[in-house]
Parts: C-alpha cells; structure tokens; sequence
C-alpha cells in the first residue's frame, strides 16, 4: 500500500520484492517467490542475495526505505544512498547492536516500541485500505479475535472473555503454536459459542470484523502497534484491548474501544460498547489510519532525509 500510494502521488519507486508481488510500482529481486511457500527455498540464503542485490543498485535512487529486520542494516556502508529503517518491531534484543551501529535513519511503528539505544526520525503509524474494511453499522450480538494463534495474542483469554460475557466469539487466524491450541483452544470450539475460522481473506475479514459487536485483543505481550484493531475499528467496531504496548495510542478511550488490564474489566466493557457511535468510530480511524495519511506522512519522512 504504501509502495503503490506513493505512485498515486507522482514518485518513482522500485519495489524489491518477490518476483510474483503485484504492484503499481517498478517490480525488482532475485526470489521467484515467498520462501515460506517452498520448501526448496532457505530463507536465510534468499534474504541476504535479496538485501545484497537492492543494495547493489542503491546509488540509482535518491532513498532506500527498508522493511526488514536487522540484515539490510548488515550492509548499510554498502548503500549508496539514504537508508531508512521502519522497525516493525524488534525479534529479540540481541539484534539492536546491528542497528546501533548501522548508518540509518529510523522510524517507529508506535512510540511504545521505541528503543532508548536508538534516535528515529519520527513514528509513522500504519495505514489500511479502508476501501476493503466497508463499515457496518447494525452489528451482531457476537465477537470477534483476530490474530495468529499464540499465548501472546491471548486467544484462550477472549473465549474466557466472551463466555463470561455471554456471547459467542469467532476466531480468526494462523496456528503459529500449535501445542496451545491443541490444549487451550481447540477443546472450546463448538462451531456455535466458539467458532475457528483460520486464516481468512480481506472478504470474510471485512464481514466478521463488521459483523461484530466488539473486536477482542487481550494481549499478552507490548504489541508493537496491532493491525487488527485498526481494520477493526474502521469498519465501525470498536475495540475492547489489554493496556498494553502501543494499544494506549492506538484506541481512542470511550471512542473506538475501551482500554483493561483485566478478565472482569474486559467483561465489565463489553456491557457498554456497544453504546459507542460506530459512525464515529470508524471516521476516527480513518482519520487516523487510512493508507493515505501513511503515505503522508513518510513523504514528509523522505523529504527531510533528502533534503527537499
């Protein structure tokens, strides 16, 4: 989105990507396709010829904006022009000294996430197409946990939330842990209190999400920043969220969700989301997040890198 909304706006972009992403902008890498679709691919030598060939071509542009971990930051004396790193969040601490020492400029995905060690240029909340999430205004009485399916998402705390709360609740989302589960989930899914759809497209998201009197997101971990609650609340269901990570800049107190730290909080909240304007609630995160105002502000990144 991002990529393709800068060439709305008139910039001349090459993408280093997969050979089979599909975009607006100038298509370039050296990968046929995402590794963790083929087995014959390993990721680690495929990343680092993709990193080395972006990097060979840097001097033909005027920036380069990483999206990845630490390893383009391995080879930033190799890069011709500006680097700059978005860190969506850090895989582990072990990996700050690559960009303590690396020449980047850094962006944040939240104020939260932000790492003393580092300076950053400036935090640039993530945008969505709002024009896949169309706003739902009569929602239904049952609720709604998206996200991989991980202790840190806390997926078996929001079916405990909605039947303490006495209402269903339909789970989206890949098995990234398969042992929780197999022992914190799957005993409670009925197909009718509890139904586990998977992994699921932009279509059936929209329709869930809009669907739903509440998004649930009782997280166990400083989340970065949360797409789902954002994809949420622009289709005009607000969010009942753990306080923690980014999730205190992300929702709007008493306007698009209500913050808890608790089981009984969260209940407590569900009694009264539903008295939230959902017109209001998605003119807030369009506002807020729409990919437009992302491509805005990273424009404005680019321009004091370079100098305009």
């Amino acid at each position: 989105m991002l990529a393709d909304g800068l060439v709305s706006r008139g910039i001349d972009v090459t993408l280093f990507a997969t050979l089979d992403s599909v975009t607006s902008a100038q298509l370039d890498g050296v990968c046929p396709r995402g590794y963790a679709d083929d087995p014959d691919l390993d990721g680690r030598v495929w990343e680092a010829m993709h990193v080395s060939h972006a990097m060979a071509r840097s001097a033909q542009f005027d920036l380069v904006h990483s999206h990845l971990d630490w390893l383009p930051l391995a080879f930033a004396e190799h890069c011709r022009a500006p680097l700059l790193t978005t860190v969506h969040g850090f895989s582990g601490a072990g990996i700050l000294p690559a960009y303590g020492r690396a020449r980047s400029s850094y962006v944040s995905i939240s104020d939260a996430d932000r790492a003393p060690e580092l300076d950053y240029v400036a935090t640039v909340y993530h945008g969505v197409d709002v024009a896949g999430l169309p706003f739902t205004n009569e929602a239904g009485p049952g609720l709604a946990a998206f996200g991989r399916i991980h202790p840190d998402k806390g997926t078996h705390t929001a079916i405990e939330i909605a039947r303490r709360a006495g209402r269903s609740l339909t789970i989206c989302g890949i098995v990234q842990d398969e042992r929780y589960f197999a022992e914190q989930v799957a005993p409670h899914i009925d197909g009718d209190q509890v139904v586990f759809l998977g992994s699921v497209g932009p279509r059936q998201r929209a329709e869930v999400l809009g669907d739903s009197t509440a998004l649930l997101h009782p997280i166990a971990f400083d989340e970065p920043f949360g797409l789902s609650v954002v994809e949420s609340m622009v289709c005009g269901t607000p969010v009942v969220a753990y306080k923690r990570g980014s999730m205190p800049e992300v929702v709007d107190e008493g306007m698009t969700g209500f913050l808890v730290s608790t089981v009984d909080q969260a209940v407590e909240a569900i009694t009264r989301v539903a008295g939230l304007d959902r017109v209001e609630c998605r003119a807030r995160a369009l506002k807020r997040f729409s990919a437009d105002r992302m491509v805005t502000d990273y424009l404005a990144v680019y321009d004091t890198l370079v100098g305009n």
